[in-house]
């Protein structure tokens, strides 16, 4: 803390963000030099997914390549994907030990190192609930990542009164969080009933704003609808501050996180919220070179006649109406399934990654 008689000396706008109001840092990578940085410049925690790990792979495989040749050599009836997932698992306990002094001085809130369970196993409850397990015991101070799929929902249930912080994933929606919401509700019911511990737990619902955003692009083209110049920009922001507004009403003890960044305003306009904001390590660097004022905007509603234009999108208004989506329809929904192929496809790819370890190319 800096003396009162002297002026506040931040290192950039995300560090003014994080000492000056509620909003959270946490970067979106498990890089250890992004990671770093983020942390130097505010953040309490990092996310990653499957294709944020094949990225750190490609960027730093003069770190892992001895790593990887041991694996092989070491696992020799392992599958491609059984090492890829060992390396996983490694990277993840590397960024999770950067993060574990924060760990405690949050009390397990934050300084969480986010993991994703397969999201080939989408459609499998105990699957993911196995895969939760396991990753949770690869350090004190793991967060793991659960798609938001119609099997997902009742496996943040059992995983939150297992013990495990959950990150939900793969969610674009007002009902998707509501159900995340509500699931984290009762396995944190259950396990108070059951006398154990939930005050060092700390589950975060996250959406992918920019995700959503890139849906209703998609769907733009595909049914010729015309839209004012930047407002499916907004469609993201709307669905947060919706969301964020009904959390605060009914007391839900679980904080939302923003993710998939496309513009700033995936964080500008969610400053001031008892949220997590986790941009990728680039946006980092682009937001701190900035002039765009920190100031609390979560509480300042969408341009009415935005959302009114929004709503010309059948997925929108499912996207931003509590009973928009059942639960049986979330693995239907145009984001759901483009994000949830763009994630299988990452693990085939870190699959042929390790294929060409174990079976180098002889041409």
């Amino acid at each position: 803390m800096t003396p009162a008689s002297s002026p506040a000396v931040f290192k950039s706008p995300l560090h003014r963000m994080t000492q000056t109001t509620p909003t959270c840092l946490w970067n979106d990578s498990a890089s250890i030099e992004e990671l770093t940085y983020s942390i130097a410049h505010g953040a309490v925690g990092a996310t990653c997914n499957p294709v944020i790990v094949l990225g750190v792979l490609k960027k730093e495989m003069p770190l892992w390549r001895s790593r990887i040749e041991a694996l092989v050599q070491d696992m020799p009836a392992a599958t491609e994907s059984e090492i890829g997932w060992k390396l996983v698992a490694e990277i993840s306990a590397r960024g999770a030990a950067l993060l574990d002094p924060i760990f405690d001085a949050h009390q397990g809130r934050n300084g969480r190192l986010s993991i994703q369970t397969d999201p080939r196993f989408y459609r499998n409850t105990q699957a993911i609930v196995d895969q939760a397990l396991e990753f949770s015991r690869i350090a004190r101070n793991m967060i793991v990542k659960i798609p938001v799929t119609c099997a997902g929902i009742p496996a943040i249930e059992e995983a939150t009164y297992r013990g495990v912080s959950i990150n939900a994933t793969v969610c674009f929606t007002l009902p998707q969080s509501i159900a995340v919401a509500e699931a984290v509700e009762r396995g944190l019911k259950r396990r108070e009933r059951a006398g154990k511990d939930i005050a060092s737990m700390g589950p975060v619902c996250t959406i992918m704003v920019g995700r959503l955003d890139d849906w209703l692009k998609v769907v733009a083209e595909k049914e010729g609808i015309l839209v004012e110049p930047g407002c499916l920009e907004w469609a993201g922001v709307a669905v947060f501050k919706k969301t964020y507004r009904i959390f605060r009403e009914r007391g839900y003890r679980i904080r939302l996180l923003s993710a998939a960044f496309r513009n700033h305003m995936h964080w500008s306009e969610l400053i001031g919220a008892d949220a997590v904001i986790s941009p990728p390590y680039s946006w980092q660097v682009r937001f701190n070179a900035g002039d765009i004022e920190v100031v609390p905007r979560i509480d300042k509603p969408v341009d009415r006649r935005i959302v009114d234009a929004l709503t010309k999108f059948g997925d929108f208004r499912r996207a931003y109406t509590e009973d928009g989506l059942a639960v049986d329809e979330f693995d239907g929904f145009g984001a759901t399934r483009r994000t949830l192929r763009q994630f299988i496809a990452a693990c085939h790819d870190l699959d042929a990654l390790i294929r060409d370890f174990m079976l180098p190319n002889p041409d």
